[in-house]
């Protein structure tokens, strides 16, 4: 069975402009009584990769959807690029997520009535933007799928309908990506290679991404990982190897 390789270094963050991703205090409370966030502050710099781990229901699923804009917070801050989502109305949140926030799921998302071209097209179409075509030559070219584009999703591999999303991700030159469970439901080789294309991503394009993760070896991926717990960021790890982050969920998990 083969093992996924160990991280590069870290590439060196843009730090001229507001980061790509900034939490102030960030709380979310349901039904006025579970506490899923409790005052979180986070700080992802541009072309920059996190990772975000926890137990089950640590909370770290409610980051990501605050973050990007999916839920709103009970209090406190969320910025992307400068811009504080809560101050948006629906319409101009809307507009925000389809132009400056890209998602890869578990599950592709991938709609199975067209082709890849038109998956990879469909947010540019739905915000009315017309498609940057050097780009996204260059973009399907990077990811692996540039024969693949006249093809249902239900003709790909699991692999390759993966690497279709993250291209759909980036379509419209996102400021940040993030990436959710994104290896769940891959092999151990396949999911090497798309970990493999998020940080090459990273490193060669000045990509931002945050993803969350149950592994520790897709974590240590990344240029830093934030351990949630309790709603709660109980751990800032830059470089942590998998076997870190393992024994640190471990422990975790028997609190």
């Amino acid at each position: 069975m083969s093992t996924l390789a160990a991280p590069r270094p870290a590439a060196l963050a843009d730090t001229g402009r507001p980061p790509a991703l900034l939490l102030r205090d960030v709380s979310k409370v349901y039904d006025g009584a579970h506490t899923a966030l409790d005052r979180v502050s986070l700080e992802v710099r541009r072309g920059s990769f996190l990772a975000v781990m926890g137990p089950s229901g640590s909370g770290k699923s409610t980051l990501l959807h605050c973050a990007a804009g999916l839920d709103t917070p009970t209090s406190g801050e969320v910025l992307i690029g400068g811009t504080e989502i809560a101050k948006l109305n629906e319409n101009q949140r809307t507009r925000l997520r389809r132009s400056r926030i890209g998602f890869v799921f578990q599950s592709y998302n991938l709609l199975p009535s067209l082709t890849v071209e038109e998956n990879l097209t469909l947010p540019l179409r739905l915000a009315g933007t017309p498609a940057d075509q050097r780009w996204l030559r260059d973009l399907v070219e990077r990811v692996g799928i540039a024969d693949l584009l006249h093809r249902r999703p239900g003709e790909l591999s699991g692999g390759q309908q993966q690497r279709a999303a993250i291209a759909r991700s980036l379509a419209a030159r996102p400021e940040v990506v993030f990436a959710d469970e994104p290896t769940g439901a891959l092999d151990l080789d396949t999911a090497a290679e798309v970990l493999d294309l998020l940080r090459e991503l990273v490193d060669d394009s000045g990509q931002t991404v945050v993803m969350v993760t149950h592994d520790p070896a897709a974590a240590a991926r990344a240029h830093a990982t934030a351990v949630v717990a309790d709603g709660r960021i109980e751990h800032y790890m830059p470089g942590a190897s998998a076997e870190q982050l393992a024994a640190l969920l471990a422990g975790l998990r028997r609190r």
